[in-house]
């Protein structure tokens, strides 16, 4: 079987796909954090979703990368999980 890291390595060889990737790689990242936040939580997205007051499709829209999240929305996030918000430019 294929590991997602061969797949990911095989596509990028595209330029292309590549390309489209690098527009996208700080939303990617971003949604990776939510999604690793909520893992170390131990909460499914509907519970996150209760929590914050909003929906289990608005939780799964941010963790997608197709929603980026407000401020305030990041904010409700981290308290929802537990966690502090702390943003950084690098």
């Amino acid at each position: 079987m294929t590991s997602l890291k061969e797949l990911k390595a095989r596509a990028f060889r595209n330029p292309k796909v590549k390309a489209a990737y690098d527009v996208l790689e700080d939303e990617y990242a971003l949604a990776a954090t939510l999604i690793d936040a909520r893992a170390k939580a131990k909460l499914t997205q509907s519970e996150l979703a209760r929590r914050m007051g909003t929906t289990q499709s608005a939780i799964a829209r941010m963790e997608s990368g197709r929603a980026v999240p407000s401020g305030v929305t990041l904010l409700k996030f981290a308290k929802a999980v537990g966690r502090r918000l702390s943003v950084q430019f690098r």
